[in-house]
């Protein structure tokens, strides 16, 4: 009695690329090392923020509310335009990349959070104090996680890292909305 002869197993590719974020498999939890080995991964996920098994989500825009008061004291108006700009544009790269390599849109990405928030923070009257600061926050963190129309369909039909950064920019708008709103009411 013969055996077939062995043949080798296919080479597989560890980071094999996709056109898109989203991944029917699970995603991965992102490590130190993870975020260490790339700058895209250093952005994406939030300079660590993103790490937390709970919540990186509401951890990440923490860590853009406390970055936003931190460069406020430099930055002026333009500039924030600017480095919004720029972080969206170096947020949707770095979140493909992260993506690809995480086997889809996990949660652990936070760069669309913080550029996100850094807007609402912008965009807020002049005179808001820590209070209005605190409204928006919760605003964004329910609009971001409850993801009401068209925030889902986005993040559903956008499958790369401009999806990821795009619905974020729509929970912001929510934000501002129903601050301007209650404002406009109240007074």
């Amino acid at each position: 009695m013969s055996t077939p002869p062995l043949s080798s197993p296919p080479a597989l590719d560890p980071a094999p690329a996709m056109a898109t974020v989203h991944s029917p498999q699970p995603s991965r939890r992102p490590t130190w090392r993870l975020l260490l080995s790339h700058p895209a991964h250093m952005l994406s996920l939030g300079f660590g923020s993103g790490l937390p098994r709970q919540a990186p989500g509401t951890f990440g825009t923490l860590a853009g509310w406390l970055l936003f008061v931190w460069l406020d004291q430099w930055l002026g108006t333009g500039a924030w335009f600017a480095l919004i700009g720029a972080s969206f544009l170096l947020g949707a790269w770095a979140a493909q990349v992260t993506g690809r390599r995480l086997g889809g849109d996990s949660g652990h990405i936070v760069i669309d959070e913080i550029v996100a928030f850094w807007l609402v923070l912008l965009l807020l009257p002049a005179d808001a104090g820590p209070i209005t600061q605190a409204i928006a926050f919760l605003l964004f963190r329910l609009f971001d996680i409850a993801k009401p129309p068209p925030i889902g369909w986005l993040d559903a039909r956008i499958d790369n890292g401009l999806g990821v950064m795009l619905d974020d920019l729509v929970a912001a708008f929510y934000t501002l909305l129903v601050i301007a709103i209650a404002l406009r009411v109240a007074g």
